[in-house]
């Protein structure tokens, strides 16, 4: 791995430190701070509570038919979701995150796949929210009704100039994966090119000689996977 990239790499795992040190004592008397804690901790516990689509997604939709909305990120709740400043939990469809909580080493500390995943998830937002003036175009796919609402969608952010999508930009820095749908099938090729790049140049999580891909027998697939 190049320097540039350990470099990263131990960044965001003294922001993972910082974040997972706090986690406990971050509710407080406000009811987004207990709502992100709670979704938080159990993420670093290797549970989602997010659900996934209750209706299939319309994943083509955003190639024929675009239709950006903008949103607000809050706060990271899992490796592959964050809170809106609507309440709705935006649910990013193109990715998936890491689950696992065996041990593993990051930038030479150790850590768990689960934990990298929501620092990868918080770190990646923060930069991407500098990009987008802290508001998001989306294209949301669907949503699930009820409280709180989730939302699936697709994020957009411009860096260097160029318009970059949120979960390509956490898979090609070895974060998260491209998601498959039930067949086992990516749901946006490009993500899986994007993510066989990082494996190859062994960036983020790739970096660890232990770490098996989530559909391997060691990482568990997120459940709420599209």
């Amino acid at each position: 791995m190049n320097n540039g990239a350990w470099r990263y790499d131990r960044l965001l795992f003294c922001t993972l430190l910082n974040a997972l040190i706090a986690l406990p004592f971050v509710a407080r008397a406000g009811t987004t701070s207990e709502f992100v804690s709670y979704y938080q901790n159990a993420y670093a516990e290797g549970r989602d509570l997010i659900p996934g689509p209750q209706i299939p997604l319309d994943t083509p939709s955003i190639a024929s038919r675009l239709d950006l909305q903008t949103i607000s990120p809050e706060a990271a709740l899992s490796g592959t979701a964050f809170l809106g400043a609507d309440g709705s939990v935006i649910k990013l469809a193109g990715v998936q995150g890491c689950l696992s909580t065996e041990p593993l080493e990051f930038a030479g500390m150790p850590t768990t796949c689960a934990m990298i995943s929501l620092a990868g998830m918080t770190a990646t937002l923060d930069e991407a929210k500098a990009g987008a003036g802290d508001a998001f175009p989306c294209h949301v796919f669907a949503q699930n009704p009820g409280r709180p609402t989730v939302r699936f969608a697709e994020c957009f952010f411009v860096e260097n100039g160029a318009v970059r999508s949120l979960s390509e930009a956490l898979i090609s820095k070895g974060l998260a994966f491209a998601a498959r749908d039930r067949t086992g099938r990516p749901v946006f090729p490009e993500y899986l090119e994007a993510e066989e790049v990082a494996r190859g140049e062994q960036i983020g999580i790739w970096a660890n000689d232990q770490f098996a891909h989530p559909d391997g027998e060691r990482t568990p697939i997120n459940p709420s996977t599209n």
